[in-house]
């Protein structure tokens, strides 16, 4: 029998799973009593912060998501946490001095983060290492995530050179992130063995269940040789999500990938989460075009979030009739701003892009300021060229930067800091600040508010009116 090599599990229930299937709005309250359950499973890490959980937390939830993950560090006792980070622009939409980026870093791993996942959605690693060196700094563990994606530009040449790179600049670990399911079971073994081939670092395969291929994607790719693959426990995956935990751990019961989890224990957790899975489904907010295959994904390289956030997108312009037409817009636009992977806000951009295209019946007769920023190079180099006459339609003579977008930044976390100083009630407040200033703006009003049981904007005028 083969060496045992047994495959280590993140679960992503607690943050991706969620984010992909029901908008990122299962609440603290609703994970809490379950921790102490996953924390016995053994999983290599719980994926439970950053992604989009900060920003629903605070504009959706009115939770603070550093409250959360200190009672996620409390609860889990013997797991590692991870999160998602994008890199440059944190967990938010633009790009953010280094002060900003370094200051976050710290502070996640001084609340309990052991494990950040950190990518560019251009796969431009200059905008990957001030978060590298300030998580080796901090004693975390850098973990870069290649956005995968198909295209020309994209060939195993490139994949391994970008490996090689990530080695260099000091990451700890490599994840394979293939936000649209768009990595083919038989792909996955020639992209798993070429990558061990010229890195010495572990190997982690992020997947979707998007176009149907996710789970043989992962039996492949753990035979041949990845160290972590990404599992959602079964009431919140397949879809757009990940492929089940239950069913990846059974799948290698009794082979040398064996996993040694306790199918009883996954049991239970299931058990827990099945009834916010059928609340979801019956209030609409699980919406059952995302549970299905679609293998159009492999047409359209769309992510799951994102089909959910054109979904409704649509559903708010009454223009639901017009999703397949925004489907196939997707990668003509995708064309025309270089071929970036589409994953956020790369992925947002492009797909908000498309929704004006197809609704204003004209391509770029409306341009969205992050379409712009794209074109002129604020968010990084992309793969392939702009195409130069949709570049002059929506920037005309705008100039366009060759530079890393933060070296034209200015050091920012002081002048945040006096901006919101009115509201700090931790440390951590100026950064929900910096990431989402209005969104965290509101979000402090209220919690003011809680702790007088005032009307929010009558503790405004206390407080002086504060321009948003």
């Amino acid at each position: 029998m083969a060496e045992k090599k047994p495959i280590k599990i993140t679960e992503t229930i607690l943050r991706d799973a969620h984010q992909s299937l029901i908008a990122t709005r299962m609440t603290t309250e609703q994970m809490l009593p379950i921790i102490d359950k996953m924390d016995k499973v053994g999983y290599h890490s719980v994926e439970c912060w950053g992604g989009a959980t900060f920003d629903a937390s605070l504009r959706f939830l009115k939770e603070d998501p550093w409250d959360r993950l200190r009672k996620f560090r409390d609860g889990f006792k013997n797991t590692k946490l991870q999160m998602l980070f994008r890199g440059q622009n944190i967990l938010g939409y633009r790009p953010y001095a280094d002060d900003v980026v370094e200051y976050f870093v710290q502070k996640s791993a001084a609340n309990g983060i052991d494990i950040i996942r950190i990518f560019d959605c251009l796969n431009d690693l200059r905008n990957l290492q001030t978060a590298v060196t300030a998580a080796n700094k901090e004693g975390a563990h850098a973990q870069v995530a290649l956005s995968y994606t198909l295209g020309e530009a994209y060939t195993i040449d490139y994949w391994k050179d970008i490996a090689k790179r990530v080695e260099e600049m000091g990451a700890n670990s490599i994840c394979i992130k293939d936000m649209a399911g768009l990595l083919l079971p038989y792909q996955a073994t020639e992209l798993v063995t070429e990558l061990k081939s010229v890195t010495s670092l572990p190997i982690q395969l992020h997947t979707h269940y998007t176009s149907g291929v996710a789970s043989m994607t992962y039996l492949k790719a753990v035979e041949a040789g990845v160290d972590v693959i990404d599992t959602a426990m079964s009431p919140f995956a397949l879809g757009t999500s990940q492929p089940a935990t239950e069913v990846m751990v059974e799948t290698f019961k009794g082979t040398p990938y064996d996993t040694g989890f306790d199918q009883q224990l996954l049991a239970e957790i299931a058990d827990y989460f099945r009834p916010i899975r059928d609340e979801a489904l019956e209030s609409g907010l699980l919406n059952p075009k995302n549970l299905g295959v679609n293998i159009k994904t492999l047409l359209y390289q769309v992510p799951g979030g994102m089909l959910s956030n054109l979904t409704s997108q649509l559903k708010e312009q009454g223009a639901e009739d017009k999703y397949y037409q925004v489907l196939e817009e997707v990668p003509r636009v995708r064309k025309d701003l270089g071929e970036p992977p589409l994953v956020t806000p790369s992925s947002q951009i492009v797909g908000t892009q498309s929704v004006f295209n197809v609704l204003m019946g004209e391509r770029y007769k409306m341009v969205t300021k992050e379409t712009k920023d794209i074109l002129t190079g604020h968010y990084g180099a992309t793969v392939k060229p702009f195409d130069p006459e949709v570049q002059k339609k929506c920037i005309g003579d705008a100039e366009v930067i060759t530079c890393r977008p933060a070296d034209l930044l200015e050091p920012e976390l002081d002048k945040l800091e006096s901006e919101m100083a009115q509201y700090k009630e931790q440390d951590e407040d100026v950064l929900s600040y910096a990431l989402f200033p209005q969104v965290a703006t509101e979000f402090f009003k209220y919690r003011q508010a809680q702790k007088t049981k005032v009307d929010p904007n009558a503790a405004d005028t206390q407080n002086g009116a504060y321009p948003v």
